[in-house]
């Protein structure tokens, strides 16, 4: 049951923004839009890092690593069915989610980056961040691993606090 109200007036117009950048308002956005503030900022930073180096599909693995290493189904549901939308085989959902992609060697860095960095709360060891380089992991690559970990962290621990109710076909974490 959730424990926040999903709301479906527009606090200054986020969720036609939300609305916009997704094509419909999941019911996480309706929750945090109790915080405009929070919704927001979210929102811009969602935004901008849409408009980085790492394209769609490495930025939906990263968000599927974060939901599964945060434990937050909500985000491993929604996803999974993203990622699964642009062409993820079952396979490459499964090892996304282990922090590895059998598929693309610069992916497989950039997902076995984060999960170090999820692991070590960002104190990775000069040879990962070798090892990441060596995969030509470039400088701006690694801000934005960093920064997509700390928005896909807000959405996770978001949902455990607030519990929207799961408009996703469920996947458990």
């Amino acid at each position: 049951m959730p424990r926040l109200p999903q709301l479906t007036e527009d606090p200054g117009g986020l969720l036609d923004r939300t609305s916009a950048q997704l094509g419909r308002v999941p019911n996480l956005y309706a929750a945090l839009a109790n915080g405009p503030a929070a919704l927001a900022g979210y929102l811009a930073m969602q935004d901008e890092l849409s408009r980085g180096t790492l394209g769609p599909r490495l930025r939906e693995q990263l968000a599927l690593l974060v939901a599964q290493e945060n434990g937050c189904d909500y985000c491993v549901s929604a996803h999974t069915l993203r990622a699964g939308r642009m062409g993820l085989s079952e396979k490459e959902l499964l090892r996304t989610r282990e922090g590895a992609d059998d598929t693309d060697s610069h992916a497989d860095a950039v997902l076995s980056l984060a999960h170090e960095i999820m692991h070590t709360r960002g104190r990775v060891d000069d040879d990962t961040l070798a090892r990441a380089r060596a995969a030509q992991v470039t400088d701006a690559e690694l801000a934005e691993i960093v920064a997509h970990i700390a928005l896909n962290t807000l959405s996770n621990y978001f949902n455990h606090l607030a519990r929207p109710e799961l408009d996703f076909p469920e996947v458990k974490a």
